[in-house]
């Protein structure tokens, strides 16, 4: 269904996941400047899966016969004070675009799109993953305290994550 202000909604779902791309790109510098590799690793597989969000909307308006349009991407923050503060950071950004998630789905259900509800349905259980991992994380690091030798553990254990492409019901990445 071509509805003008579902494509709007979606093509600023665009910007929005472009921008966690980025935000988390600059995550991962930050931990790569303080040598923490796993870390690192870790947001550059977020990146990586913030930029298959991006297309799957992307691919989604074309694929309704939707105009892609582009806004300016902002600037994302890039000095940290802590480990802990970007995982509260991403965590929160994380809760910021399921909102946003929330409202497309809103947007859907009023104006009777079961095609955008049954496509948003995957991002849904997707944020839900995304919060719990940034959560978890987190924990983890309140409880080592700043604990050096634990952000050594945390950092081993962030390094084995590996980056596996999102497969996007109807949508083609």
């Amino acid at each position: 269904m071509q509805n003008e202000k579902m494509i709007q909604a979606v093509n600023d779902q665009v910007n929005k996941e472009l921008f966690s791309a980025y935000f988390y790109l600059a995550m991962q510098a930050y931990f790569s400047s303080l040598n923490l590799d796993g870390f690192a690793n870790y947001f550059r597989v977020q990146v990586q899966e913030e930029r298959d969000h991006a297309l799957g909307f992307f691919n989604y308006l074309n694929k309704i016969g939707g105009k892609v349009t582009f806004a300016e991407i902002q600037k994302p923050q890039s000095e940290f004070s802590s480990p802990q503060e970007v995982f509260e950071l991403a965590l929160k950004h994380e809760q910021f675009v399921t909102q946003s998630i929330y409202s497309l789905m809103n947007i859907a259900r009023e104006i009777q799109d079961h095609t955008t509800e049954i496509f948003l349905q995957w991002y849904i259980t997707e944020q839900a993953e995304e919060e719990e991992n940034m959560g978890r994380v987190l924990n983890k690091l309140k409880l080592i305290k700043g604990d050096g030798a634990g952000l050594f553990m945390i950092d081993s254990e962030l390094a084995q994550r590996i980056y596996t492409p999102a497969v996007i019901p109807g949508v083609i990445i």
